[in-house]
């Protein structure tokens, strides 16, 4: 009998540690993200700040080549000039101080798409350029494929099949004022696409009172950011609703993609884990 318990306890003990190495093993390369935030949907500020959390936790800080927001590059109707303006010193603000709360990210410049155009091509086309088979550069697209398809523009055809494009929204692929999502398929980058993150991602605020209430500031932070898309008051199907589903893409390459079988379905409680073990560790 007391073989038998202790089988069961050391089983539990190997799967445990199998389930928490799934959380941390991404496949080779970099990773590149652009995110919107500008338009009138305003997930990315949580979206931003949990990437960058998530990246810093897991240790891959280093891994992340490329930032940029505001991708959304021709105005819609159902965002003032005024409150668009607004949106990109808050993605700003949600870039830079989300890195500097948590550190590690101080060699990155985080580019605003549309006041820094050319830069943030270039920045990015910089890191497609860096790409080979061992080291592929894994695009997140948070945002309208515009940015990126400009980027591939630049780039040597040969460097663009070492290039992955993660998608989970066709509204992202389908919203681009440029380019298709067809045409950045036929640049012939490798498309990885996952399930829609807002299913699991965009909960109840409630979801998030232990943030809201953590002891930690860094914690706290990344409830206050998110929280503004709740209080923006430009679109209502974000009231009531703490969101950062674009974050879903980052937590699938973090654990593995789909080369090291990552998670498809993105959770609060991974996310959760992450950011409180590294808080805990790494105490301030």
């Amino acid at each position: 009998m007391k073989y038998k318990t202790l089988l069961i306890i050391l089983t539990f003990f190997l799967i445990s540690i199998s389930a928490f190495a799934q959380k941390t093993s991404p496949p080779p390369g970099r990773i590149a993200i652009v995110a919107d935030g500008n338009s009138p949907d305003p997930d990315d500020l949580g979206g931003t700040a949990i990437s960058i959390a998530l990246l810093r936790a897991s240790g891959l800080e280093d891994r992340l080549v490329h930032y940029s927001h505001s991708c959304d590059l021709v105005r819609d109707d159902r965002i003032s000039e005024k409150a668009e303006k607004e949106r990109h010193h808050l993605m700003q603000v949600a870039c830079d101080m989300t890195a500097r709360r948590w550190g590690g990210f101080e060699n990155l410049t985080f580019y605003d798409a549309i006041w820094q155009k050319e830069e943030t091509i270039n920045d990015l086309a910089w890191a497609i350029n860096a790409s080979t088979k061992k080291d592929p550069l894994w695009i997140i697209e948070a945002g309208e494929p515009d940015i990126i398809g400009m980027a591939l523009k630049k780039t040597p055809k040969a460097k663009h099949k070492f290039v992955k494009v993660v998608t989970h929204h066709p509204a992202n692929d389908n919203a681009g004022d440029f380019y298709s999502w067809q045409q950045i398929l036929d640049f012939g980058i490798d498309e990885v696409r996952i399930p829609d993150q807002n299913i699991n991602l965009k909960l109840n605020i409630e979801k998030w009172d232990w943030a809201k209430n953590h002891t930690d500031p860094r914690i706290r932070l990344i409830w206050t950011i998110g929280n503004i898309a709740e209080v923006d008051n430009i679109v209502k199907f974000q009231k009531g609703k703490w969101d950062c589903s674009d974050a879903g893409m980052v937590l699938y390459w973090i654990t593995g993609a789909n080369v090291n079988d990552g998670l498809e379905a993105g959770s609060l409680e991974v996310v959760k884990t992450l950011i409180e073990d590294y808080v805990k560790n790494n105490p301030k």
